[in-house]
């Protein structure tokens, strides 16, 4: 009775697609949750290019320099502006400054061990100037793997950085 049993037991097959389903469920579900996370990641990358563009037109063409408040605030809020969907306002960091020419654009920044960004100045320039403006971003990611082996500074943080070099344009006709 006892071989029958298992001669029986071992020729079903009713459960094999749910045991099957189980043992790929796991990785399946972290493959899915890494492609959202990592598409979150590029679309807040690509959120962040255009939102600097965005901010380093007013500079290009003098509305920054001729605003009658403050210019900081105004790129500040061009950046907003153009960034609302998945980045946080306050947790941008920038370097706005003229340089003699793009030959000498230093396009390394200088960052401490956390990914902030150290010397930060705000000085839009004048009429024709070269002017470097960067931005960064310190992305957080939440899935504990992904975060290990895509974050570049601690505390999963991905550091998203948009670099734009430009010479403004002659706006002043006075």
């Amino acid at each position: 009775m006892n071989i029958k049993f298992f001669r029986q037991w071992r020729g079903c097959q009713e459960g094999t697609t749910a045991i099957e389903f189980s043992l790929l469920a796991v990785p399946f579900m972290f493959f899915i949750v890494a492609i959202i996370e990592l598409s979150l990641m590029f679309v807040a990358d690509s959120l962040l290019q255009g939102s600097v563009n965005d901010a380093s037109r007013l500079i290009r063409t003098g509305q920054v320099q001729q605003t009658g408040g403050d210019p900081q605030a105004m790129f500040q809020q061009a950046l907003c502006d153009s960034a609302v969907a998945l980045l946080n306002c306050n947790n941008f960091q920038y370097d706005v400054m003229p340089i003699a020419d793009f030959a000498n654009a230093d396009l390394n920044p200088v960052l401490d061990v956390n990914g902030n960004l150290l010397n930060q100045q705000f000085d839009p320039g004048g009429v024709s100037d070269v002017i470097l403006i960067r931005v960064t971003y310190r992305y957080p990611l939440m899935t504990p793997l992904i975060g290990q082996l895509f974050s570049n500074y601690p505390n999963n943080i991905r550091l998203l950085i948009s670099t734009i070099v430009l010479q403004t344009e002659p706006y002043d006709f006075g």
